[in-house]
């Protein structure tokens, strides 16, 4: 199985989401169309960061870090 570990920026607000899913398509969608209650109040969003992984383990590494303050400060910069 292959999974995804993103990040996607609100179009409207100053938010940055980090998550992981097998399905990055469909979970975009689901973020853009207010599915997440956690992420609806700052919808649309667009995709800044995207890694592929085969381990579930590997890719909960790196959204740790992705959410951590250094990481967070990677995903500033790429915008």
């Amino acid at each position: 199985m292959k999974y995804f570990v993103y990040a996607i920026v609100s179009q409207n607000r100053n938010y940055i989401y980090v998550g992981l899913t097998n399905n990055l398509i469909r979970r975009l969608e689901e973020h853009n169309k207010g599915y997440n209650k956690t992420t609806k109040a700052y919808k649309p969003f667009k995709l800044i960061y995207s890694e592929k992984f085969s381990e579930r383990i590997e890719a909960r590494k790196v959204e740790k870090y992705l959410k951590s303050g250094s990481g967070k400060e990677f995903l500033k910069s790429l915008l």
